[in-house]
């Protein structure tokens, strides 16, 4: 039962008003900072209103930095990550619920404890292994016949470094796990009597009843990969593989630079609009995902 009460009513939307305007002052603030010339930024205090220098400012991003290919990059990243995570956790979900294998538990486990440790703390042994993904046969190799070789092939500055170290996600298996855990039993012994093979059971029932949990994981993961800013960070060294994330630090006034904080402000903006975009085209979709039960 809700209970209608006039007066929480007021309440709850002053609260809503004051919390939309703590998110949104500072995203409006950069966007006026982008639509003004630098002389008009460097005021105290800087107005309120927006000015007409939006798309000079966007330009000059462009021409400040390599803004096209650090933008290209960090689709290519994001989309990968997103194409991976979600190909990879609802696979192992499916193969954790519906196979009955050795040690399938202690494998569920193992991927479950995995949630408790973020990207920051598995950097480092990452980035050894990204460097020389080799290193590992060439230990096993001196440790069984004493023989020192140096087998190489490394992951810095390329596509595959900055997305396959992402691509595996427990929190994707797990809730790709509990969605399963609720599909009923009679529909896979539907399947089987009807001769369908577990890839088709996969395909044909398994994939559609999926769609809108994929919709709504894709959204959030698209957003994951493209605010990723301490992996690129660490695993590219040249420009021409920079994230749009972190080569917006370069625009970042420094000391005896022109303090051109509007051109900064314009390629935040810049880098804001792809995610998004996706976050209102897949609106419908991310929504009716985290609510959805029908099966």
């Amino acid at each position: 039962m809700i209970e209608k009460n006039k007066f929480l009513d007021i309440l709850t939307f002053v609260f809503l008003i004051i919390g939309i305007i703590f998110i949104i002052f500072p995203i409006y603030y950069c966007f006026i900072a982008a639509t003004h010339d630098l002389a008009t930024v460097m005021k105290s205090p800087m107005p309120l209103y927006p000015g007409v220098e939006l798309f000079h400012n966007f330009q000059k991003a462009f021409v400040k930095v390599n803004m096209s290919q650090q933008l290209i990059n960090s689709f290519i990243m994001a989309m990968s990550i997103t194409i991976g995570k979600i190909s990879i956790s609802i696979l192992s979900a499916f193969a954790l619920i519906y196979f009955n294998f050795r040690g399938k538990n202690i494998l569920f486990w193992m991927i479950f404890i995995t949630l408790m440790l973020p990207v920051e703390v598995r950097i480092l042994p990452t980035y050894e292994v990204a460097s020389n993904i080799l290193s590992p046969i060439n230990k096993i190799i001196h440790v069984l016949s004493n023989i020192n070789i140096n087998l190489e092939f490394s992951l810095l500055n390329s596509y595959s470094g900055l997305v396959i170290p992402l691509i595996a996600s427990a929190t994707a298996t797990f809730l790709f796990r509990q969605f399963f855990l609720t599909i009923p039993d009679e529909i896979c012994d539907a399947a089987k009597i009807d001769g369908a093979t577990p890839m088709q059971f996969f395909f044909k029932i398994i994939l559609p009843l999926s769609k809108t949990n994929i919709a709504s994981l894709a959204v959030i993961i698209f957003v994951y990969g493209w605010n990723q800013y301490l992996w690129p960070l660490l695993i590219t060294t040249s420009p021409n593989m920079k994230t749009s994330v972190v080569g917006l630090q370069d625009l970042i006034p420094k000391v005896d630079e022109l303090p051109e904080w509007n051109v900064a402000m314009a390629a935040g903006l810049l880098i804001l609009i792809p995610p998004t975009l996706i976050v209102i085209i897949m609106q419908k979709w991310f929504i009716k995902g985290l609510i959805d039960n029908e099966k």
